[in-house]
């Protein structure tokens, strides 16, 4: 049986920790590359994971490196190259620097991996993802952003936190662009398969709403120097095993939507079955009217910025 080959495009926090993620859960051959200017940095990276295995039982090779051969032929490339949030910044003002650096990077997968599945974690996300897909030329279906898994993560374990329960027992749902204008869904979420509206006080439950939105910009303030990393990239490697095995997983996941939920041809959070060959279908809910008009707004903001970022790039 062929193994399986993961390409992560970034060695920082959130790409190494995710290489980290793709080996220890034995997914196949790890790549994890970097720009020349890096060094041996990523060789260094992937031989201390290397060195883990060992002790922490798991099999997989991995290369560090900084030439896009060594990528070639992948399965699935996770995209996580370009500058952090920090403190004080939005994710919109990442736009301008990691839209040409998802550019570059995008050439250099349509010609080494023209068949992969390629998994956006790089902010603004939804941008960087439609930025993706303009670059590789790829069907839609195999350009796919990180953010409704990670979004949804937080939302459940605040919910968990509150109630004091296991976060298995908790599902939630996400809809709408990765950012502050995101939309949680407390009719779709639910503890042990009761519905959290029944267990949460509606006012106590608009504040766990308000802080998953903000969630990220919490860490970011905490961290001081940086973004989160252990949950973004454990998201995407949650996505790169549902593509890898098959898994079709119904996962909320930043899609190319074009009749869908109205949106006419942008990337946007919504549920979708995630297996081989990327987004196999996207599900469409039915919303109540308050969460119509948040996810409206939500799509207006990246329309907004991918409008600007058609001037930056």
């Amino acid at each position: 049986m062929k193994r399986a080959k993961i390409s992560v495009i970034g060695a920082g926090n959130v790409g190494a920790t995710a290489a980290l993620w793709a080996a220890a859960a034995e997914l196949g051959d790890v790549v994890l590359l970097d720009i020349p200017e890096a060094g041996d940095m990523p060789k260094g990276k992937a031989l201390d994971m290397a060195q883990a295995g060992p002790i922490m039982k798991y099999d997989a090779r991995l290369t560090g490196t900084s030439d896009y051969a060594d990528t070639a032929g992948s399965d699935v490339v996770i995209v996580t190259a370009g500058i952090p949030r920090k403190p004080g910044m939005s994710r919109d003002d990442l736009l301008a620097t990691n839209a040409k650096i998802i550019s570059a990077v995008g050439e250099q997968i349509a010609k080494t991996s023209p068949d992969a599945v390629v998994i956006v974690v790089s902010n603004p996300l939804d941008a960087m993802a439609q930025r993706m897909l303009q670059v590789t030329g790829f069907p839609k279906e195999r350009v796919v952003g990180q953010a409704g898994v990670l979004d949804t993560a937080r939302f459940a374990a605040f919910i968990a936190m509150e109630l004091g329960v296991s976060v298995e027992d908790v599902t939630a749902m996400l809809l709408g662009g990765h950012g502050d204008t995101m939309v949680p869904l407390a009719s779709c979420s639910s503890v042990g398969g009761i519905p959290v509206s029944q267990l949460i006080a509606k006012e106590r439950l608009d504040e766990i709403v308000a802080r998953t939105r903000t969630g990220g910009g919490e860490i970011v303030k905490l961290l001081q120097r940086g973004s989160a990393y252990y949950a973004p990239s454990a998201a995407a490697v949650q996505m790169a095993e549902a593509v890898i095995k098959d898994k079709r997983r119904l996962i909320p996941c930043a899609a190319y939507c074009e009749s869908e939920y109205g949106v006419g041809g942008y990337y946007v959070g919504v549920p979708v079955i995630l297996g081989d060959g990327g987004v196999r279908k996207i599900i469409e809910l039915r919303l109540t009217d308050e969460e119509q008009a948040m996810f409206n707004n939500s799509v207006d903001a990246v329309k907004g910025l991918v409008s600007t970022m058609a001037t930056l790039v």
